[in-house]
């Protein structure tokens, strides 16, 4: 009997030999440039953060040169370039997000992916097929583990991290491709990183700069995984269903087997897979949006006298609490997790598409004052809608005595509301011009698009080392 992971394994393969629909393609070439996007701006942030940390260690651990450390000008063996791909990916909080599993399934799987391309010369269109099928694993296993009864993910439930869970082993099956493994040996290098995937959730609470990591170790966990296959190290056939397997050990036996492996191919997951207009934890999107929408009403924030923002029940524990540490974050990168903090920001209005990264470089003292008289409620309706999009409504008092009062169901970006091209075009330029001059973005623009007809994925890293 064919076990879930030989099934998943088969599929990836197809993808890899059978090509990919048009719509997927097209799809995946925007995510790599959005990837991509990220981890430049990520390279530009100060000294000090977690990604200049991780580059400093995996040059200290030294190795064959295979692959780039986007932004750096350094090469690599290629799990320490997918190492610090994927720390930078995720390190600004700006990276795409899959609902309802509210996962972010880009940020492990390309970084892994442009690591094994370049370290074996793959040819762009590998590339393409290895992300679309990493992240539609990654983004199954996500879905399995989505409890409609509780509008929650298990693994969200129990504090984990689903992203850097899952995303090994959708960055393990990106790579295995590209080191061109069989599907016997995609299966192994997915049961090898199924021993890999870790992460806690607990700094989006209280800080710590651990979490921007999770998707570099996601990354790096998937291409070893993905070079001990290669050498002969193979995994359990049963490590998804079985008695001691994945889900028993992260999620208590309890899966949705239809959302893992039905439609296989034909339902993409990948597709569901959303944009992020601000850099910033994806449950503070409608509360921003609510904020820029009563601003752009008028609203001052020297008339606002107090603010409940009532936000989905689950998300109260990342965005609102403990409340003394959200109404005073530890850090630039702790208020991108304020649900206060974040309202405040937005009400004094923002760069690109209403909040970017500049709006982070520092804790404002006027922002941490309007934060203190934000109050966070759970919202029925919200609670209702959540995770299938992202909900608030926004309840202002007024030193005059009266009241204002605006609500979102579905967060700009989110599926009701995605960004168009022009806004995602925004949000790469600004990103990239962050660390890269005009010529250097225009150009880094028409390398991801040529991608599915060029014949070597390197030249496209080759672009990001310039500084």
């Amino acid at each position: 009997m064919t076990t879930h992971v030989q099934q998943l394994a088969e599929f990836a393969v197809a993808c890899r030999d059978k090509g990919l629909p048009d719509q997927v393609r097209d799809d995946v070439t925007g995510r790599v440039l959005d990837v991509l996007g990220n981890c430049l701006a990520a390279y530009a942030e100060p000294d000090g953060d977690a990604a200049p940390a991780v580059l400093r260690a995996v040059r200290r651990w030294g190795g064959v040169e295979e692959a780039s450390a986007i932004g750096s000008g350094h090469r690599l063996p290629a799990p320490s370039a997918a190492l610090v791909n994927g720390t930078l990916a995720h390190a600004l909080d700006y990276d795409d997000t899959h609902l309802p599993s509210v996962l972010h399934p880009s940020a492990p799987v390309v970084p892994a992916a442009l690591a094994a391309a370049e370290a074996t010369g793959a040819s762009g269109a590998a590339l393409v097929s290895a992300v679309a099928a990493g992240v539609e694993v990654c983004n199954r296993l996500g879905m399995a583990s989505y409890l409609p009864e509780a509008r929650n993910s298990l693994f969200f439930e129990k504090g984990q991290h689903a992203t850097s869970i899952c995303g090994t082993l959708g960055a393990a099956v990106a790579a295995g491709l590209l080191f061109g493994l069989s599907a016997d040996g995609v299966a192994h290098a997915a049961g090898v990183a199924a021993s890999m995937g870790a992460g806690l959730i607990e700094a989006n609470r209280t800080g710590g700069t651990i979490k921007r990591v999770h998707c570099g170790w996601a990354a790096h966990s998937g291409v070893s995984a993905a070079v001990l296959a290669l050498e002969g190290v193979t995994g359990p056939p049963t490590v998804l269903e079985g008695r001691f397997g994945f889900f028993e050990a992260w999620l208590d036996g309890r899966f949705d087997e239809s959302a893992l492996m039905s439609d296989l191919g034909d339902r993409w997951e990948l597709l569901r897979t959303v944009y992020k207009p601000y850099p910033t934890n994806h449950f503070t999107h409608p509360a921003i949006d609510c904020a820029l929408a009563l601003r752009a009403g008028g609203l001052s924030p020297d008339d606002v006298e107090e603010i409940e923002l009532g936000v989905p029940a689950p998300v109260l524990r990342t965005i609102a609490e403990p409340r003394e540490d959200k109404i005073n974050p530890r850090s630039p990168y702790h208020a991108k997790f304020s649900g206060p903090y974040t309202v405040a920001a937005a009400l004094y209005g923002g760069g690109g598409l209403g909040l970017a990264l500049d709006d982070f470089a520092s804790l404002a003292p006027e922002r941490l004052e309007l934060a203190g008289r934000v109050r966070c409620v759970a919202d029925e309706r919200a609670s209702e809608i959540f995770p299938r999009a992202f909900a608030a409504v926004m309840r202002v008092r007024l030193r005059d005595g009266s009241t204002l009062e605006h609500r979102v169901d579905s967060s700009r970006g989110g599926p009701e509301h995605p960004l168009t091209a022009e806004e995602l075009a925004v949000k790469f330029r600004t990103n990239a011009g962050r660390l890269l001059p005009q010529d250097q973005v225009d150009a880094l623009v028409t390398a991801v698009a040529d991608l599915p007809s060029a014949p070597s994925a390197s030249p496209l890293l080759c672009l990001t080392v310039a500084r």
